[in-house]
Protein backbone atom coordinates (compact mmCIF):
# COMPACT_ATOMS: atom_id res chain seq x y z
CA UNK A 1 0.00 0.00 0.00
CA UNK A 2 1.20 3.08 -0.91
CA UNK A 3 0.50 6.18 1.27
CA UNK A 4 0.36 9.51 -0.64
CA UNK A 5 1.73 12.75 1.22
CA UNK A 6 -0.97 14.73 2.75
CA UNK A 7 -0.52 17.84 4.46
CA UNK A 8 -0.15 17.13 7.88
CA UNK A 9 -2.98 19.52 8.58
CA UNK A 10 -5.35 17.33 6.65
CA UNK A 11 -3.96 14.27 6.81
CA UNK A 12 -7.41 13.99 9.59
CA UNK A 13 -10.47 15.49 8.85
CA UNK A 14 -11.44 18.51 11.23
CA UNK A 15 -14.25 15.75 13.09
CA UNK A 16 -11.73 13.51 13.20
CA UNK A 17 -8.70 15.65 15.03
CA UNK A 18 -11.93 16.13 17.53
CA UNK A 19 -12.86 12.78 17.61
CA UNK A 20 -9.26 11.48 18.41
CA UNK A 21 -8.99 14.79 20.99
CA UNK A 22 -12.14 13.32 22.72
CA UNK A 23 -10.32 10.14 22.96
CA UNK A 24 -7.74 11.70 24.76
CA UNK A 25 -10.00 13.26 26.74
CA UNK A 26 -11.98 10.45 27.64
CA UNK A 27 -9.19 7.86 28.41
CA UNK A 28 -7.48 10.36 30.85
CA UNK A 29 -10.42 11.08 32.69
CA UNK A 30 -9.68 7.46 34.29
CA UNK A 31 -6.53 7.60 34.65
CA UNK A 32 -4.02 9.74 36.15
CA UNK A 33 -1.65 9.22 33.18
CA UNK A 34 -1.35 11.10 30.01
CA UNK A 35 -1.79 10.12 26.43
CA UNK A 36 -0.46 12.31 23.30
CA UNK A 37 -0.39 12.29 19.89
CA UNK A 38 2.32 13.59 17.61
CA UNK A 39 1.94 13.59 14.03
CA UNK A 40 4.94 14.54 11.24
CA UNK A 41 5.66 13.13 7.14
CA UNK A 42 8.79 12.32 7.83
CA UNK A 43 10.40 10.72 10.47
CA UNK A 44 14.16 12.04 10.79
CA UNK A 45 15.57 8.53 12.11
CA UNK A 46 15.63 5.03 10.50
CA UNK A 47 14.17 3.60 13.81
CA UNK A 48 11.05 5.31 14.66
CA UNK A 49 11.78 4.61 18.32
CA UNK A 50 14.37 6.81 18.20
CA UNK A 51 12.57 10.02 17.10
CA UNK A 52 9.57 8.87 19.05
CA UNK A 53 12.07 9.45 21.99
CA UNK A 54 13.47 12.48 21.32
CA UNK A 55 9.71 14.06 20.81
CA UNK A 56 8.62 12.55 24.12
CA UNK A 57 11.29 14.55 25.81
CA UNK A 58 10.83 17.65 23.75
CA UNK A 59 7.66 17.46 25.20
CA UNK A 60 8.56 17.06 28.68
CA UNK A 61 6.61 14.07 28.85
CA UNK A 62 8.67 12.65 31.30
CA UNK A 63 7.80 14.98 33.76
CA UNK A 64 4.81 13.24 34.74
CA UNK A 65 4.40 12.76 38.41
CA UNK A 66 4.24 8.67 38.12
CA UNK A 67 5.93 8.51 35.23
CA UNK A 68 2.98 7.32 33.05
CA UNK A 69 2.77 9.05 29.80
CA UNK A 70 2.29 7.66 26.26
CA UNK A 71 3.57 9.22 23.41
CA UNK A 72 2.14 7.90 19.97
CA UNK A 73 3.95 9.13 17.39
CA UNK A 74 3.32 8.71 13.18
CA UNK A 75 5.42 9.52 10.83
CA UNK A 76 2.88 9.78 7.48
CA UNK A 77 4.44 9.80 4.43
CA UNK A 78 7.51 7.14 5.80
CA UNK A 79 5.10 4.96 7.02
CA UNK A 80 6.24 4.93 10.48
CA UNK A 81 4.70 4.47 13.93
CA UNK A 82 6.35 3.90 17.57
CA UNK A 83 4.52 3.93 20.53
CA UNK A 84 7.05 5.32 23.46
CA UNK A 85 5.61 4.91 27.41
CA UNK A 86 7.75 6.26 30.12
CA UNK A 87 8.88 4.11 32.76
CA UNK A 88 6.15 3.88 34.94
CA UNK A 89 3.60 2.34 32.58
CA UNK A 90 6.61 0.28 30.60
CA UNK A 91 7.31 -1.32 33.83
CA UNK A 92 3.66 -2.53 34.56
CA UNK A 93 2.43 -3.50 30.85
CA UNK A 94 5.57 -4.72 28.80
CA UNK A 95 6.88 -5.21 25.56
CA UNK A 96 3.98 -7.65 24.33
CA UNK A 97 1.49 -5.29 25.43
CA UNK A 98 3.19 -2.30 22.90
CA UNK A 99 3.97 -4.80 20.11
CA UNK A 100 -0.15 -5.78 20.21
CA UNK A 101 -1.12 -2.07 20.33
CA UNK A 102 1.56 -1.37 17.52
CA UNK A 103 -0.18 -4.19 15.43
CA UNK A 104 -3.78 -2.63 16.20
CA UNK A 105 -3.21 0.46 14.20
CA UNK A 106 -1.15 -1.09 11.38
CA UNK A 107 -4.36 -3.47 10.47
CA UNK A 108 -6.37 0.28 10.54
CA UNK A 109 -3.15 1.60 8.33
CA UNK A 110 -3.48 -0.98 6.07
CA UNK A 111 -7.63 -0.34 5.61
CA UNK A 112 -7.08 3.12 5.37
CA UNK A 113 -9.19 3.72 8.39
CA UNK A 114 -6.19 6.03 10.03
CA UNK A 115 -8.44 7.72 13.05
CA UNK A 116 -9.98 5.03 13.46
CA UNK A 117 -7.32 3.27 14.86
CA UNK A 118 -5.68 5.69 16.45
CA UNK A 119 -8.81 5.87 18.86
CA UNK A 120 -9.12 2.63 19.81
CA UNK A 121 -5.30 2.45 20.23
CA UNK A 122 -5.69 5.69 22.68
CA UNK A 123 -8.87 3.33 24.04
CA UNK A 124 -6.38 0.31 24.84
CA UNK A 125 -3.51 2.55 26.05
CA UNK A 126 -5.90 4.17 28.62
CA UNK A 127 -7.55 0.91 29.56
CA UNK A 128 -3.91 -0.02 30.60
CA UNK A 129 -3.40 2.88 32.17
CA UNK A 130 -6.65 2.61 34.19
CA UNK A 131 -5.50 -0.69 34.89
CA UNK A 132 -2.32 0.09 36.85
CA UNK A 133 -2.74 4.26 37.71
CA UNK A 134 -6.35 4.47 38.32
CA UNK A 135 -7.85 8.06 38.49
CA UNK A 136 -8.19 9.73 42.11
CA UNK A 137 -10.30 12.65 41.89
CA UNK A 138 -8.78 14.26 44.72
CA UNK A 139 -4.92 14.17 43.31
CA UNK A 140 -5.50 13.60 39.64
CA UNK A 141 -4.43 17.09 37.13
CA UNK A 142 -4.73 17.18 33.86
CA UNK A 143 -0.29 17.64 33.36
CA UNK A 144 0.01 17.73 29.69
CA UNK A 145 -1.88 18.87 26.69
CA UNK A 146 -4.59 16.80 25.04
CA UNK A 147 -4.16 17.91 21.95
CA UNK A 148 -2.55 16.56 18.59
CA UNK A 149 0.55 17.99 18.09
CA UNK A 150 1.45 18.11 14.07
CA UNK A 151 5.55 18.37 13.22
CA UNK A 152 6.40 18.87 9.93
Amino acid sequence: MKISFIPKQKFFTADEQNQIVEAIRQAEMQTSGEIRLYVESRCRFVNPIDRATEIFWSLKMDQTAARNAVLIYLAIKDRQLALYGDKGIHEKVGEAFWNNAVSVIIAHIRKETYAVGIKRIIGDIGDALKTHFPYDKNTDVNELPDDIVFGR
